[in-house]
């Protein structure tokens, strides 16, 4: 029976007053009643508009079809021939701005929640599916992926599901990426990743971890001696960028990109944790993105008293998720908009005792058309905190290029490649991601990986 309501299903969450005391996930996820009755605000459009916004193409009318019918494993079946990280893509897809945005339901209301259908179909087989996966057929072909991320992960499992024998080297201890170093247990369940990345390794997949490929291996050396025909980047944007003000370099001052290593992948919320971190009473998070949201909700869950974001534009043009704004609000975190850091304070002992910033107002739009934010004169303040944390973005690591002959390499350090396959100047070598584009989303990296893994296949079927 169609629902018309004009809204979507609700997600329960955890209550703010109570998760921004844990590292437990905020959205507990649909039940099956309100996963069904949400699938029936589906028109099931005969052009599928949010099929067009979906970067990996996912059939989004046909398996919010089968949710109709209670057919959830005949729902992952269709999801997965497009998507090889459904659970994760479900929980941190910004699905508002990409198939949701096109969702006809939107028009005269809200759009159907295509995301969270998309999670309770992932986390449905993941508890209710206890088959092994089908073995594909292999066509005697190598191909070598660099990195162990979202785009890594999606080019080895649609190479793999072709019949590709795929290796996939990772530098650090754990494969995921971004996904298990990066974004909080909160958001993203580590146990659910380390399943999606079972099934991959099910389906033939294999992952060595510790393998800084420019180190223990170069390009060179894997197509030339260990006979891999086609290598794949996708090495992400670990290189954390600073303001370049005074005080830096001060105990008490991290990198986001160190910060959510250490609280995720190296555990330092768990109260039996060797990972050192700071448990800070008052904590300045500088950026406006995801990343500056999830930085500032680990901090306030390790204990701190007071955790203000400080981004230099306005709560409008704050480039973070509108949910990750609202929990963080939610959580109690503090927002300082329109206001720049300038220096950073410290004490005797060479600690932040606090931050120097300035108020900001908006001025002419910049190239991308957002409004240059402007200092007023004479605005001035200090935020007294004893911990800053820097999320204004990364770039790629510079190994891979200062290691490969012949890579083109633009002026932000980012792998150039045709744009389309992810063909880089070197031939056999493909690149995708945050390499290629530097910092952006978990989807659109998946979404290089499959473009670059239908490349790879016709490359070296062409041979």
């Amino acid at each position: 029976m169609a629902n018309m309501s004009l809204t979507k299903n609700k997600m329960p969450v955890q209550e703010p007053d109570i998760r921004n005391k844990n590292f437990g996930e905020v959205a507990l996820g649909y039940t099956k009643e309100q996963a069904v009755d949400e699938a029936n605000r589906c028109l099931n459009c005969k052009n599928k508009p949010c099929v067009s916004g979906c970067p990996v193409s996912i059939d989004i009318p046909g398996f919010i079809a089968k949710i109709r019918e209670e057919d959830f494993e005949g729902a992952y079946e269709i999801i997965s021939k497009s998507s090889s990280l459904p659970a994760v893509c479900g929980r941190v897809c910004p699905q508002e701005t990409q198939c949701e945005a096109k969702c006809v339901r939107g028009i005269k209301g809200e759009p159907v929640a295509i995301g969270r259908l998309e999670r309770f179909v992932a986390d449905y087989h993941m508890a209710n599916f206890k088959g092994e996966p089908v073995q594909p057929q292999k066509n005697g072909h190598k191909v070598a992926v660099i990195g162990a991320g979202p785009s890594g992960l999606t080019c080895a499992g649609d190479l793999a599901k072709a019949g590709y024998d795929v290796t996939i080297f990772e530098a650090l201890h754990e494969a995921g990426g971004v996904l298990v170093y990066g974004i909080p247990e909160f958001r993203l369940p580590k146990d659910i990743v380390k399943k999606e990345i079972d099934g991959l390794k099910k389906i033939g997949v294999k992952v060595l971890t510790n393998m800084v490929v420019g180190k223990v291996f170069s390009i060179d050396e894997l197509m030339e001696k260990e006979g891999f025909e086609a290598v794949y980047i996708g090495t992400g944007a670990g290189l954390p960028r600073f303001m370049g003000i005074p005080g830096e370099n001060l105990n008490g001052v991290y990198s986001a990109n160190e910060y959510l290593t250490r609280t995720n992948l190296m555990k330092a919320y768990k109260e039996n944790s060797d990972t050192p971190i700071k448990h800070s009473k008052s904590v300045a998070v500088v950026g406006g993105g995801n990343v500056a949201m999830d930085a500032a909700r680990c901090a306030k869950r390790l204990g701190a008293e007071k955790v203000y974001i400080v981004y230099r534009r306005s709560m409008e043009e704050m480039p973070a998720r509108n949910e990750e704004i609202e929990h963080a609000v939610e959580e109690d975190i503090i927002f300082n908009v329109l206001c720049n850091p300038t220096e950073i304070i410290s004490d005797e002992n060479g600690s932040v005792c606090g931050m120097k910033c300035i108020k900001m107002e908006l001025g002419e739009p910049d190239e991308s058309g957002r409004r240059s934010p402007v200092p007023i004169k004479g605005s001035e303040f200090i935020l007294d905190v004893d911990t800053v944390i820097m999320s204004i973005g990364t770039s790629p690591n510079p190994l891979i290029r200062n290691t490969t002959e012949g890579l083109e390499i633009n002026r932000r350090g980012c792998i150039v490649t045709d744009g389309e396959s992810g063909k880089t100047s070197r031939e056999g070598v493909y690149a995708g991601g945050d390499a290629v584009t530097g910092a952006a989303t978990v989807i659109l990296a998946m979404g290089a990986g499959k473009d670059a893994a239908k490349a790879i296949d016709e490359f070296i079927l062409s041979k």
